[in-house]
This record gives C-alpha cells, sequence and structure tokens, in this order.
C-alpha cells in the first residue's frame, strides 16, 4: 500500500513535490531553529555573550565539514533510492541505502576522532584569538562526542523522505529539536547546571542522538518500503562510487561553505586587528546563522522535489519533470524575493534576535544590507543543482558546487579588502557571487536538462 500510494508518476506533480516539502521545510527550519537557539542563549550569557557567540561562530566551518560527509552519503544515495523505485528496482534501492549507512558510520568515527585530536590548531586556523578560542573549544570538544549521530540523524533522514514519508522526515528532526530547546537553558544558564557554552554542546549531542534513533527505528521498521538490512550493508565499490560520485555535490557544497567561513573569518581579524576582529567575527556568526534560517525554506523546497523528479525522470515521464521544475522554480522564486525585502528593511530586527550590544547593531546593520543585496539571485544555484542531483547528473552537480563558493566567493574574499573595500569586502563578494554562480547554474540546467527533455519525449512519441 506504501508503495502504490508513494508512485509519483500519478496526481499532481505539484502536489506529489508540496507534500514532500511542506514537511521538509518545516523539518529543516526546525533543524536550524535549534542550532540558531543554541546561539541566542550563548549570546545573553551575563558579561561574556559576544565573546561566547563569536567562539561557537569559529566552530560553524566544522559544523559544515561534518555535515558534508553526512550530504556525500545522504544527498548521494537518496536520489539515487528515487530512480531505482522509479525503473521497479527496489532491491538495488536497499543496496543503495544500506551501504550509504555503513558509509556514514566508518566516517562518523573518523571524524570524530580527528577532531578531537586536532582542534585547537583548528580553531585558531579558523579564526580564533586568545579571547574567543575557550569558548569554540568548549563547545566543539563537546559535540564532536556526538558525530556519529549527526551523521546518522542527517545522512538517513534523506531515506526516508525519498519513499515519500515526508511527515517522518520531519518528525526525524522535530524530536531533536523539542528536546534541544528543552535541555538548552537547563545546561546553559546557572538556574539548571550553569555550564555555558559547553551545556549548548551537550543538549545538542543529546537531541541529536534522540533523532538518530528515530530514523533507524523507522528504517528497520514494518511502515517503511525499503527497509534498512544488515545484509545490504557490505560494501560493494561500484555501488559506493554512485553514491559518492553523486553525493560528492552536497559534500563540495558544505566543503566550500565552510572554506569561505574559514576565510572569512580569518580575513575579518586581520582587517579588524587587536580592536576589531572579534567584533566582525560576530557580525558574520550572525549573518551565517540568519542566512541558514532564510535559505531552510528554499532547499526544503528543492530538496522536496527531488524524490519526485528522480522517481519519474526512472519511470521516463519527461513531461511531469519538466512541470516539476517549473513549479519548484516558481515557489522558490517567488518566497526569496518577499524575504530580500523583509531583511533589506529590518536588518537591526535579525541582530537583536542574537544580541542586543550597541556596537553589533551598528557595525552589523551595513553588513547585512551588502552581504543580502542580491540574496534571491542565490536560489537561481539552489534550483538548478538540486535538478542536476535529483536527476543524476553529478557532475553538473559538482561543477555548480565548486563555481560560486570556490571560485568566486573565496577569491574575492581576498581580493576585495585590499582594493579598498576593506573588511566590506569581505560581505560583497557574496552578493556577486550569487549572480554571477546563480545564472550560470540555472541556464545550464535550462539548455541541458529542461529543453532536451522534451526534445527526447518527442523523439519518442514519433518511434
Amino acid at each position: 500500500m506504501a508503495e502504490a500510494k508513494n508512485d509519483f508518476t500519478k496526481g499532481s506533480v505539484s502536489g506529489a513535490i508540496t507534500k514532500l516539502a511542506l514537511p521538509m521545510t518545516a523539518a529543516q527550519l526546525v533543524n536550524i531553529l535549534y542550532n540558531i537557539v543554541d546561539r541566542m542563549y550563548i549570546g545573553r550569557l551575563p558579561g561574556v555573550g559576544r565573546l561566547a557567540l563569536t567562539g561557537v561562530g569559529l566552530v560553524l566551518p566544522v559544523i559544515s565539514i561534518i555535515i558534508g560527509f553526512a550530504n556525500l552519503c545522504g544527498t548521494g544515495g537518496a536520489p539515487l533510492c528515487s530512480i531505482c523505485r522509479g525503473k521497479g528496482d527496489n532491491e538495488e534501492a536497499e543496496w543503495v541505502q544500506g551501504n550509504s549507512f555503513a558509509l556514514l558510520l566508518g566516517l562518523g568515527v573518523v571524524l570524530t576522532a580527528l577532531i578531537l585530536l586536532f582542534r585547537q590548531p583548528i580553531l585558531y586556523l579558523f579564526g580564533a584569538s586568545d579571547a574567543t578560542f575557550p569558548y569554540a573549544d568548549s563547545y566543539l570538544s563537546t559535540y564532536a562526542l556526538g558525530t556519529v549521530f549527526v551523521m546518522v540523524s542527517l545522512g538517513m533522514n534523506p531515506f526516508i523522505n525519498a519513499q515519500g514519508f515526508g511527515r517522518m522526515g520531519m518528525l526525524t528532526v522535530s524530536i531533536g529539536a523539542a528536546v534541544n530547546i528543552v535541555l538548552d537553558p537547563i545546561f546553559i544558564f546557572d538556574f539548571g547546571f550553569g555550564l555555558g557554552v559547553r551545556g549548548a554542546a551537550i543538549a545538542t549531542v543529546i537531541s541529536q542522538a534522540c533523532s538518530a534513533v528515530w530514523v533507524l527505528c523507522f528504517l528497520t521498521g514494518k511502515r517503511t518500503i525499503l527497509r534498512l538490512r544488515l545484509s545490504r550493508m557490505k560494501l560493494q565499490a561500484a555501488r559506493v562510487a554512485r553514491i559518492v560520485g553523486l553525493g560528492t555535490s552536497g559534500f563540495v557544497m558544505a566543503l566550500t561553505n565552510s572554506l569561505v567561513q574559514i576565510l572569512c573569518n580569518a580575513t575579518l581579524q586581520h582587517w579588524g586587528g587587536v580592536a576589531y576582529g572579534d567584533l566582525y567575527v560576530g557580525v558574520m556568526t550572525v549573518i551565517n546563522s540568519v542566512r541558514e534560517v532564510i535559505t531552510m525554506p528554499v532547499s526544503g523546497i528543492t530538496q522536496g522535489c527531488q524524490p519526485v523528479l528522480g522517481y519519474n525522470y526512472g519511470a521516463r515521464a519527461n513531461d511531469r519533470v519538466r512541470q516539476g521544475i517549473r513549479f519548484t522554480t516558481a515557489v522558490t522564486m517567488g518566497y526569496s524575493v518577499v524575504i530580500w525585502a523583509v531583511v533589506m528593511l529590518f536588518p537591526a530586527a535579525f541582530i537583536h534576535l542574537f544580541n542586543s550590544d550597541a556596537e553589533l547593531i551598528a557595525t552589523g546593520a551595513p553588513a547585512f544590507r551588502v552581504y543580502f543585496s542580491i540574496f534571491f539571485c542565490m536560489s537561481l544555484q539552489f534550483i538548478g543543482q538540486s535538478i542536476f542531483v535529483g536527476l543524476g547528473r553529478s557532475k553538473n552537480a559538482i561543477f555548480f558546487s565548486l563555481l560560486r563558493k570556490a571560485f568566486i566567493v573565496a577569491p574575492l574574499t581576498l581580493l576585495l579588502p585590499p582594493l579598498g573595500f576593506g573588511y566590506n569586502g569581505v560581505f560583497l563578494a557574496e552578493p556577486i557571487s550569487n549572480v554571477i554562480g546563480g545564472l550560470a547554474c540555472i541556464l545550464t540546467m535550462y539548455f541541458t536538462v529542461y529543453r532536451p527533455l522534451a526534445a527526447e519525449r518527442t523523439d519518442r512519441a514519433s518511434l
């Protein structure tokens, strides 16, 4: 019954995408919310809020790297499962799922060891100062202990969504979020355990563990279409290569995002010097936090379309694939324009959510307007790249993952400040990349995917 219910070649394409996108968007918003709640609480620690917030901001690149490895397996394996289901090959889909899980476990153990061993040089490389290092170290050393939980919850949840169980995927994140939001103040502040930054990390680890248990219970239970079986976890080189090949896009995207965060923090520390370096890094921490929140609906919509597009592509229903592309583009761009206007009009309100320090707000408000000035163009890359991934076009997806962050943002972050823009050059690099990278990605998708799908349909009809 579940297999028939989640047959995406039947019914409305927009309805199928919406059915998946809404819970996935809600799930991602909740996921970001409970990470943001950490920063909101930390930013209000008496006397040390701004420094503590900056310290946790230095850990964000490490978290991005962990997410990248989770994406390597999750966003690589889940679209392949959708395509296999569209072809009617559920056995191969289960093999892909099992191999992805085995990879996640192995990578999680290795990452935990590396982070714990090298966290001090890593944090100083990422822009820590002597004032902010203790807070960053306190958070990271605890967070690293839950790496395997993060990998399983983030990496296996796409397999729930790929089978059409969007609400179950939403519950994965919601359970962890609820636990984290309840535990945060208890572990952080003096009326509870009073552990400060370390308490926030402990709450996050416990919440991720709850999410991981939920994922495993569902994928090994009776309601799932593709069951996670021990017999399907034996790694096979060809299958792993397909998973990693398609997942490299999501991995590279997270890795380059981490690289840019590192460069931004280090460059801002340099141009701010002893007097303003930590302040500028604090502004970037708030900007990154707000960006995570407002891009989540974009990510939810574009990821929600992938199972539907992949299933129909596997079933050779090209008209439905094209309908899905049009619907995803219209909804995503409509949302992006609205949220762009809100951020540009009320930047100070977003900063107040994290810290009410007058100097942080005075410096941060103009930086917000520069950084988000062309935000809606960023969505063009999300749309194009999600379609490439959903249809299994790994080379295109990997290229555009690299283009915007590694080939445009990173060089501009280093080049613009000495050309007379000062620290504002760091914030200016983002809108420039949004225009160039976004347009390049969406136009390439149009000419290499959208139009050829129509031609292929016409050719088949004439036979």
